[in-house]
């Protein structure tokens, strides 16, 4: 099932391409973008992964670097009947996660270091088996290819925008169709953003919250980790999400705005209706708290934010990341 939907995830997006190539450059544009496209399915079939890593400047670490992270990303993996993935970290306040890769043997997670200071292990280990629910259920193809094209149609509006304000999107011999097919183009292209974003099943996040609970052993570990990266979401920006928004649905949280709500552009499921699902799932279960020992706290605007600068810092892989008070590297 998945594989048909990446079948027609690049359809789709190869033919915006094209039909953008053609209505700047005529058939020669149409010629051009029809091979360009072919070039850039390719290369999303087989390298998304690493292009969507580069794009967030994501960082493998390892056994030595942050042991206990990685150490919790083999332990789930193991439970989960998967080989291990790769590990990254992203140098990154706002708390986040996304997996990537186009099947389990060639598959990596992703956490920002905002996501490594904000949860404790528990809820850590509940992000992390939700990441590798998505490994495991082979979305992570479609969701690395949807960026990786999705984010091109994207740049390639921004060219014509770049073009149009210095005198480009003139037809002239080419046989396109000049400032008007430039138009067409730049409002067209933005949107196909959205339409990559809708192409996504928002019902995966249900699928993966549900395994993820299952893998982990604790519903209740997710649901409150998602209360958590909901709230920092609202708060602390995600630059390089933004440059990127085709990328959204990465993410275990909406990374563009926090707000959750389900509409019909929506990248994720409203937050609270995961909670809800997982809280249901928790009491099928028999499970009544989040926890080993006393129950995490509910007054969740009352704890203190953790969106300053003031933290310490910790070299990874070479790099300045900033340190988390738990023991993740």
């Amino acid at each position: 099932m998945n594989y048909a939907r990446t079948a027609l995830l690049l359809a789709v997006l190869t033919a915006i391409f094209v039909a953008l190539g053609a209505a700047v450059g005529g058939k020669s544009g149409l010629v051009f973008a029809f091979f360009a496209a072919m070039v850039m399915n390719a290369f999303s079939l087989w390298k998304s992964d690493t292009a969507v890593l580069r794009m967030f400047k994501a960082q493998e670490v390892d056994d030595r670097s942050a042991p206990e992270y990685v150490q919790l990303v083999r332990d789930l993996a193991k439970q989960a009947g998967l080989p291990m993935p790769r590990a990254y970290v992203m140098n990154n306040p706002q708390p986040n996660a996304f997996a990537t890769g186009r099947n389990p043997s060639n598959a990596a997670v992703c956490a920002s270091t905002g996501l490594l200071e904000t949860l404790n292990r528990d809820e850590l280990a509940g992000v992390m088996a939700h990441e590798l629910s998505h490994i495991k259920n082979r979305d992570t193809l479609t969701m690395a290819v949807a960026a990786t094209i999705g984010g091109a149609v994207s740049m390639f509006a921004q060219y014509l925008q770049f073009g149009m304000l210095f005198g480009g999107g003139r037809s002239g011999e080419r046989g396109g169709l000049g400032v008007l097919g430039t138009l067409a183009a730049v409002i067209i292209a933005p949107m196909a953003a959205g339409l990559v974003q809708m192409a996504i099943s928002r019902s995966r996040e249900y699928q993966a919250d549900r395994m993820g609970a299952m893998i982990c052993g604790n519903p209740l570990w997710l649901a409150s980790a998602l209360r958590k990266i909901d709230r920092s979401a609202r708060r602390i920006e995600n630059p390089e999400a933004e440059s990127v928004p085709a990328a959204a649905h990465m993410f275990i949280i909406n990374p563009l705005n926090g707000h959750g709500v389900d509409n019909l552009f929506s990248t994720h499921p409203n937050v609270e209706n995961r909670i809800a699902a997982l809280e249901s799932l928790a009491h099928e279960m028999g499970v009544t708290s989040a926890s080993r020992g006393e129950a995490e706290p509910t007054d969740w605007d009352a704890m203190p934010d953790t969106s300053d600068d003031s933290r310490g810092e910790v070299w990874i892989g070479g790099q300045k990341y900033t340190k988390p008070p738990s023991p993740w590297g």
